[in-house]
């Protein structure tokens, strides 16, 4: 899953995603509206969390124009505010979930799950495929009920294929969802990760890889 957090709090924003790339999520950052919007219509993001009192382009603003322009991400809007009316205007423009300051990370956290889950068809939070187990709320992955350790990235690679089902994935998708905006688009990473993380899945093999296209679950 890939995300982007929109904050004028810079610690905040740098502590939020560590959290999130600690469970495998592609996480982007910055500081203003304005540099929301255009990663926004740069990059397909499943979720991205907007601080209310973002500068240079407001964030109800940017809401209005994510939401304008048809099919996008999820949007969970952080707000200051406490008044029940606040809250509710922020769905009103748009946003898909709005929370209130203060509130504990693990909240947080699971705010941005439950959202990804709904960001293109509903998906359970435990997922399966031939005998792979991922637990994405409790960050574990299992295969025949053998404990697999994962790196973030492994982890991450394995949620797009089962996502897809069977459909092939391109490399350039992976990288879109499994990487952040500072992958270097001609690397290697997609391919000595496959490799990593079908040793660790083991025989019988279950990435394949479809010569020019991508890879796919069999």
């Amino acid at each position: 899953m890939r995300v982007l957090i929109a904050g004028v709090d810079q610690g905040f924003v740098a502590a939020t995603a560590r959290e999130l790339r600690r469970l495998s999520m592609a996480v982007d950052v910055c500081h203003d509206g304005g540099g929301a919007l255009e990663r926004i219509g740069l990059h397909d993001y499943d979720v991205v969390v907007l601080d209310a009192e973002l500068p240079s382009v407001p964030a109800d603003e940017l809401v209005r124009k994510v939401v304008a322009s048809g099919e996008g991400p999820r949007l969970l809007l952080l707000t200051r505010s406490t008044e029940p009316s606040d809250r509710v205007e922020g769905l009103a423009i748009g946003a898909d979930d709005v929370l209130s300051w203060p509130f504990a990370t693990i909240e947080l956290v699971a705010r941005i799950q439950a959202l990804g889950r709904r960001s293109v068809r509903a998906l359970p939070p435990v997922r399966r495929w031939q005998g792979i187990v991922l637990d994405l709320p409790r960050h574990q992955a299992s295969r025949e009920g053998r404990f697999l350790q994962l790196s973030p990235k492994e982890f991450a690679v394995l949620d797009v294929l089962m996502r897809a089902a069977g459909v092939v994935v391109s490399a350039e998708e992976l990288l879109e969802k499994a990487w952040d905006e500072n992958a270097d688009p001609f690397t290697n990473a997609v391919r000595v990760t496959m490799m990593t993380l079908r040793r660790k899945l083991g025989p019988p093999g279950l990435i394949e890889t479809v010569p020019g296209v991508g890879y796919r679950l069999r």
